[in-house]
């Protein structure tokens, strides 16, 4: 039950964080390499959400489809995976970085 309300209240933070960000009209940036990949080292004001899931999360940031969005992964080759995607439904200002270190 502990590891249950915990785990709200991390979602119920993140959310709130979320909210605020997409909020003010400032860049969004995005991490979308594994969790794993993510606590191993990331953008300070990155949020985690791997490029497989990029698409049924993104509301969570944002559902303003003109929002700026800055994707990175590894790379840069799972940004432009997430790039598609997120183009495809609608969004409109979205910008592949590349890998870690090219944002760092």
């Amino acid at each position: 039950m502990k590891k249950i309300v915990m785990a709200l209240f991390a979602f119920f933070l993140f959310f709130n964080a979320a909210q605020a960000v997409s909020s003010t009209g400032e860049a969004i940036w995005v991490d979308v390499r594994t969790v794993g990949e993510y606590q191993r080292g990331h953008k300070v004001d990155a949020i985690n959400i791997p490029h497989t899931i990029i698409g049924h999360r993104i509301a969570e940031l944002t559902t303003d489809k003109d929002a700026e969005i800055h994707l990175y992964c590894a790379a840069g080759v799972r940004a432009g995976i997430a790039k598609r995607r997120l183009e495809k439904m609608g969004y409109t200002n979205v910008i592949n970085e590349g890998g870690l270190s090219d944002v760092q």
